[in-house]
């Protein structure tokens, strides 16, 4: 007989990153390019690896206390996010970690969205949030990017405005946004602003890859704005920006209105990451103003590398982060149907169905962030050739 099937499962989406992955790691013969998953072969800092081994051997990191978060990190994590908004936070009241970003995502989700609301997010966005949305209770309400081949990825301001209907109670968006790399700038920000400031909405702010931006662009977190400081949670990882991806650690930094419940479905949830990776998280973040530049000069190399690759194909250029897209339906196939040909080529790249509405399918992805420029030099030859271009 079947199984009956909780409805919140319904509209959960496979996200095609751990079938490539399989792939990649399980076949015979010449590595793979390795492009379909948010990996980086870029080491964290070595003081972050001591602090992590020592931490293995002490007493005091063999611990779930504190519950919300050992004190260290979220002092640092709340100074963080302090300089980057010029909002003041404390640490100590309004700072909850997390057990990785997606994580931290999942409990603002389970603290602000009632079953049935509308959450608004860009089209396309990862799969991994829109289920988040889904286990939540919610609906993913999408405001597309605007595409246009060999540029840059637009937030369409007047679809924005439209979209907010009587039944979004929630913002979750991030800057550069992922997958497409499509930033923010000070207009769209503003405009985000004045319509969570009229609808009354809470702004859950992704910031997992706010710093890694290209060709001098600045962090502007939305914090700051007027009517913002109140109504804005800002949800961290060490994942992308300290290259942390196997500590699974993340942070959440609120108003101290909305830290109850942030806390509360911490504590049902996955309480707080292991002891050992906490403090080497604070020590990374802690210095990252210092050691960020070098890591995003080299990810911005492997960025221009694969836009020269793949030049004169209708990719959107990103303005940040770790992946960029390619348009297959120009071709008269989908990102699935390119995806396989690849792997012939010995690439592994994701396809995006159930990415988003009006980019998804038809769209391939290609993570650049964990293979070196020299191993990403004749990409272009590898995809022209499963094209039949």
């Amino acid at each position: 007989m079947p199984r009956h099937r909780p409805a919140r499962l319904a509209h959960i989406a496979g996200i095609g990153v751990d079938r490539m992955g399989a792939i990649a790691d399980d076949a015979d013969g010449p590595p793979f390019l390795r492009l379909e998953n948010l990996d980086v072969d870029i080491p964290p800092d070595a003081e972050a690896i001591a602090r992590t081994v020592r931490a293995a051997s002490e007493d005091s990191d063999n611990s779930y206390l504190p519950f919300v978060g050992q004190s260290r990190l979220r002092e640092v994590a709340a100074r963080h996010v302090s300089e980057l908004s010029g909002v003041a936070y404390d640490g100590a009241r309004q700072c909850v970690i997390s057990a990785g970003g997606l994580s931290g995502i999942l409990n603002a989700l389970l603290a602000t969205v009632e079953v049935g609301d509308e959450v608004l997010v860009t089209d396309p966005t990862y799969a991994g949030l829109l289920n988040r949305i889904r286990l939540a209770g919610g609906t993913p309400k999408y405001v597309p990017f605007r595409f246009t081949p060999g540029g840059e990825w637009k937030l369409d301001r007047e679809a924005l405005a439209t979209a907010v209907g009587p039944r979004v109670r929630v913002m979750l968006l991030m800057s550069p946004s992922m997958p497409t790399g499509g930033y923010f700038d000070a207009d769209d920000w503003r405009a985000i602003a004045a319509l969570c400031v009229q609808h009354d909405l809470t702004l859950i702010l992704d910031t997992a890859m706010e710093r890694l931006l290209y060709d001098g662009r600045q962090v502007i977190h939305p914090a700051g704005l007027p009517g913002m400081a109140e109504r804005t949670i800002t949800v961290g990882s060490s994942a992308k920006e300290l290259r942390m991806i196997g500590w699974r650690v993340g942070w959440t930094v609120a108003p101290e209105s909305y830290m109850p419940d942030l806390v509360a479905v911490s504590l049902a949830n996955v309480v707080v990451p292991v002891g050992i990776a906490q403090d080497a998280v604070a020590t990374a973040l802690a210095q990252s103003a210092h050691t960020l530049a070098p890591y995003v000069s080299e990810l911005e190399r492997r960025r221009d590398t694969v836009l020269e690759e793949l030049k004169g194909l209708p990719v959107g250029v990103p303005a940040g982060g770790w992946s960029l897209l390619l348009r297959t339906s120009d071709f008269g196939i989908d990102g699935q149907t390119l995806s396989e040909r690849l792997l012939t080529h010995r690439v592994c790249a994701t396809a995006m169905k159930g990415w988003g509405e009006t980019h998804g399918a038809q769209y391939l992805r290609f993570v650049f962030s964990n293979e070196p420029v020299e191993r990403l030099r004749g990409l272009g030859d590898k995809v022209r050739a499963a094209l039949g271009a």
